[in-house]
């Protein structure tokens, strides 16, 4: 790894952060910093708590998906393959679809339900298989399952204001989020990393091989339970505080991964720092342009995240060819 990798993504953070907190529609003032101004409620309760979500937010897509892409041993490897990031949203759309989403914290528990029952739906599908061919099908069965439920329940709205609300949400914003959102979203991302962190080892290992791995004292089961539970508490967590969002968990290891060794575990944390910087920066974007309602942050991920897509398989082609 690139000696200054790490201190290079910690300044750009601290630098992203700091001008996430003057960005807006109506700029801040460094003035404005001090307990007492008028303009303080504003940083301290809007743009605070919003940034310290983009951040961890970021940060948990990051991790996820280098995570993904390190078991999975595929470059186009995403954090919501499993199908976690579909049934939270499955969760969190039946939330609104009932009337629940007024009340604080239950729209983040019912995403958090339906993350939570998609991986035990992904449990009771794949068995005690350590196949990473017969997980990765039961992800995609449990995504597609998920998504056809949630079309299901936009088309049962009774009213068009519940059918626009849940469009709306499931664009992916972290608009008006408070610091209940953060205190949601922070422990279980922070348990998704410990869990990540802890299967780093294996995770090398396995780039030598199933096999490989075995001979070198690898439980390929608990290492796919490591793996799962991981990434199902960051984006079950994400999907909770901030919608859907896509791309990140894609596109950041992809940056960090040449100034690396390339092995998984030395992936891991720039992932998890770009990811942060990346989304601190497109939500400071996303309230600072001259649009006439804010652009949608899922949208504005995915507006840069499929050209990369493209890219990426255009680039992969030409080295298959």
């Amino acid at each position: 790894m690139k000696r200054w990798l790490i201190p290079a993504l910690l300044l750009a953070l601290l630098l992203a952060a700091g001008l996430s907190l003057l960005a807006g529609k109506v700029w801040i003032p460094p003035a404005a910093f001090v307990v007492g101004d008028e303009r303080w409620p504003i940083i301290a309760q809007l743009r605070l708590p919003r940034t310290l979500l983009a951040l961890l937010v970021g940060g948990g897509l990051g991790l996820a998906g280098a995570a993904m892409q390190a078991y999975l041993r595929n470059p186009l490897a995403d954090p919501g393959l499993f199908g976690v990031s579909a049934g939270a949203a499955l969760g969190a759309v039946l939330a609104i679809l009932l009337g629940f989403s007024a009340t604080p914290g239950v729209l983040s528990g019912w995403a958090l339900a339906g993350a939570a029952g998609a991986m035990a739906l992904l449990a009771l599908i794949a068995g005690q298989s350590a196949s990473i061919i017969v997980f990765t099908l039961a992800g995609v069965v449990v995504s597609s399952l998920a998504g056809a439920l949630t079309a299901l329940v936009i088309s049962l709205a009774p009213t068009p204001f519940a059918t626009g609300q849940i469009i709306t949400w499931l664009m992916g914003a972290l608009t008006d989020r408070s610091w209940n959102d953060v205190a949601v979203a922070a422990p279980l991302i922070a348990l998704g990393a410990g869990l990540i962190a802890a299967a780093a080892r294996g995770l090398d290992a396995l780039t030598l091989g199933e096999a490989a791995a075995r001979s070198l004292g690898i439980d390929p089961l608990r290492l796919q339970w490591l793996v799962v539970l991981g990434v199902g508490c960051i984006v079950g967590a994400v999907v909770a505080a901030a919608g859907v969002i896509g791309f990140v968990g894609l596109m950041v290891p992809h940056m960090v991964r040449p100034l690396t060794s390339r092995r998984p575990s030395a992936v891991l944390l720039p992932s998890a720092l770009a990811g942060a910087l990346l989304l601190c920066v497109a939500d400071a974007a996303v309230r600072a342009a001259p649009t006439v309602t804010e652009l949608r942050l899922g949208i504005a991920m995915s507006l840069i995240g499929a050209p990369f897509f493209l890219a990426l398989l255009l680039r992969l082609r030409r080295r298959l060819a």
